[in-house]
């Protein structure tokens, strides 16, 4: 099984945030499926192991159908420390697909550093590159927000 961990031809995006919170809430905030409908998608399903499955589900404001769909595995759990997922996201035109990789360290007892690194989606240009970083800065946001 791949661990997520080498791809050839690689897009990277990576953003690091402190998050005033410990690492174990920090970390259940993107494994536990209650936590993570709190901040981030509005139905979630996580079998939080190694070889597990999500699916996450956001609908859109104005009806009842979903807005976006993504759906992976779960390539490597370390509780506390790593979480990386194979991302693949499906909408009505498109099917992308890359490895989400999120690094987890304890600085102290109430703050923890998370790195998101998005590899292997190779962005058409600068415009989409940046788009990307900033769903992926919004998302940390919202997740500061929930833990601080």
């Amino acid at each position: 099984m791949n661990n997520g961990t080498e791809i050839d031809g690689e897009s990277q995006i990576t953003l690091t945030r402190i998050i005033a919170a410990n690492v174990s809430d920090v970390f259940a905030a993107w494994t536990d499926p209650a936590l993570i409908e709190q901040w981030q998608v509005d139905e979630a399903e996580f079998d939080a192991f190694e070889g597990g499955q999500y699916h996450f589900v956001t609908y859109a404001d104005e009806d009842d159908e979903a807005d976006s769909e993504v759906s992976g595995e779960i390539l490597q759990f370390v509780e506390d420390q790593r979480l990386v997922l194979s991302w693949v996201y499906k909408d009505e035109e498109d099917e992308l697909i890359f490895v989400l990789d999120i690094t987890f360290k304890a600085i102290g007892e109430d703050a923890t550093s998370i790195t998101l690194t998005e590899r292997g989606l190779p962005h058409a240009d600068a415009q989409t590159r940046i788009f990307s970083m900033e769903a992926w800065s919004a998302v940390l946001e919202q997740l500061a927000e929930l833990m601080e």
